[in-house]
């Protein structure tokens, strides 16, 4: 199993770190020719006007739909969220996004998330984070804060965080895309 990361931005080589630590083979992706040599790929966070700007650069926006809609497994952190649930990006969750939803960069912080299937609360990491106001029907809801902002989502082979675990020495989040991957 290879699991690329998108190489615009972002906290790539953690991801990468932690997917061996999980055992498995990470990819930069930086070229349409590498997001078809991958079985799953991760978007870091970073900043997603940027991202997106970069994915337009590089010609892989609409490859990266495609892939979207062919079910290729995906896991967005943070930034990654946003281009997954805005219509005019990737699509792949349909719910309403609040970019930036918990503050500025002073306004970051770390918590304990109970997140479903998890026995013990994953160490959240948020900077400039955003969150889901709401979810289509469809959308499984994986983690709120503060009972309505929406942090952690799962829809068919899409998984998306509004924290960032690579950040964290937890795999779990991780190990769940993987099983997804892998299903």
């Amino acid at each position: 199993m290879v699991i690329g990361v998108l190489d615009l931005q972002g906290a790539v080589d953690e991801h990468i770190q932690m997917l061996a630590q999980c055992g498995v083979t990470g990819k930069k992706v930086l070229s349409e020719e590498d997001l078809n040599q991958v079985d799953g790929l991760i978007i870091p966070g970073g900043e997603s006007t940027a991202i997106m700007n970069l994915l337009l650069k590089f010609d892989l926006l609409k490859p990266l739909q495609e892939k979207v809609a062919a079910g290729l497994p995906i896991f967005g952190t943070c930034a990654g969220l946003v281009l997954l649930s805005r219509s005019d990006a990737l699509a792949g969750i349909e719910g309403e996004v609040e970019r930036n939803g918990f503050g500025r960069q002073k306004d970051s912080f770390q918590a304990d998330i109970d997140v479903a299937g998890f026995d013990q609360p994953f160490p959240g990491i948020f900077i400039r984070a955003p969150y889901l106001k709401q979810v289509a029907d469809d959308v499984e809801v994986l983690a709120k804060i503060d009972d309505d902002r929406i942090i952690a989502v799962k829809h068919g082979k899409i998984l998306a965080t509004s924290f960032h675990p690579e950040l964290s020495d937890d795999t779990r989040m991780h190990q769940l895309f993987l099983e997804m991957v892998s299903a």
